[in-house]
């Protein structure tokens, strides 16, 4: 098959880029002809940090020349757009409930905005996918055909380095945006005690509050924006992961710190609690509730036991979330439309 990618991003530590990279990773191990359209080589001019508006329109235009594919797979609503350019059986893949994440993002008005360009991707598609059950099942009650199918990585080449460069590390790896919860950490932040340490590693519009604080206290550490190979080995290095998300698809870092053998501490919110199970696999908290946060993170890292059985579980768990099993979910979708 020839197949056409298109993505905001293919590139980074975000989980698209992420699920897009593995995903044409296995595609081409399976002797498929894979092309990526993504601001990584398309036009892009950011308006107020955001991408998303100018690659709507240059992959659109650019997607008019991208010939003889099969399959068009678009990857989240801003890249539904192009797809309508382009010629092939059409497949959008959601990784979330996006009119939510532009309300938590941008308000209700703009959420009011996104819901056209959002209905109209969706009807544009011959098949449509999610990579949650709460997308799956949103998507679902609007009238739509939906497939679920969850993330995935690749345990074989999860680098194996180790970087610990405190006694109870706590990392946060993700971009730094209102909607990852990044107000409700740095308020946790401000009352951790010195004996712990929290690295915050990433990049995005809340980066100077994330910087303030770390200017403030010696034990926040900002790492800025980091290698995928140094974020996963700092990863392997903490005590704990935190993910203080406000929403959430099916996040690519809680999988990783599974298959690092890390602990966990997620808000149980979108798909996190698909793959966390609370008090087996990780800890679940609900969103915007620093105390709390601050009160697991001191109770965890006082109980190290705990700590190790929480992660062996989720190292068990995460065993399913393979390349092999996905890949196959979605070439049994692309399959489906050629027949």
């Amino acid at each position: 098959m020839n197949i056409l990618l298109i993505s905001p991003t293919s590139a980074g530590i975000g989980g698209v880029a992420q699920h897009v990279k593995g995903l044409s990773q296995f595609l081409t191990d399976t002797n498929h002809k894979v092309d990526i359209l993504s601001s990584e080589n398309t036009l892009t001019i950011p308006i107020k940090g955001l991408k998303n508006p100018s690659f709507m329109l240059s992959s659109f235009l650019k997607a008019k020349f991208k010939k003889n594919n099969d399959i068009i797979h678009a990857h989240n609503i801003p890249a539904g757009f192009a797809m309508r350019n382009a010629s092939g059986k059409k497949v959008l893949s959601l990784h979330g409930i996006y009119s939510e994440q532009i309300a938590e993002l941008h308000g209700s008005l703009s959420s009011k905005i996104s819901k056209k360009y959002e209905n109209d991707a969706l009807n544009m598609a011959d098949a449509i996918t999610t990579i949650s059950k709460v997308a799956y099942n949103h998507y679902s009650k609007m009238g739509f055909n939906v497939v679920q199918i969850p993330h995935a990585i690749d345990l074989n080449h999860i680098p194996q380095k180790t970087i610990k460069k405190f006694e109870n590390q706590i990392i946060f790896a993700g971009r730094l945006s209102k909607e990852k919860g990044i107000d409700n950490m740095l308020q946790a932040a401000k009352s951790l005690p010195p004996k712990y340490h929290l690295l915050i590693l990433g990049s995005g519009p809340e980066e100077k509050k994330v910087q303030k604080i770390a200017n403030e206290k010696t034990n926040v550490h900002y790492l800025g924006y980091q290698s995928k190979q140094n974020t996963i080995s700092l990863i392997r290095g903490s005590d704990l992961l935190i993910q203080p998300s406000l929403v959430e698809g099916m996040s690519s870092t809680l999988l990783e710190a599974m298959g690092c053998g890390t602990c966990i501490i997620a808000t149980n919110v979108g798909g996190n609690s698909e793959i966390i199970e609370n008090n087996k696999t990780g800890i679940l908290i609900e969103p915007n509730n620093s105390e709390k946060l601050l009160d697991k993170i001191s109770n965890l890292l006082v109980k190290k036991e705990k700590r190790i059985n929480l992660a062996t579980e989720a190292r068990k768990s995460v065993e399913k979330y393979n390349w092999k099993r996905v890949g196959q979910l979605y070439l049994d979708v692309y399959e489906s439309l050629l027949n």
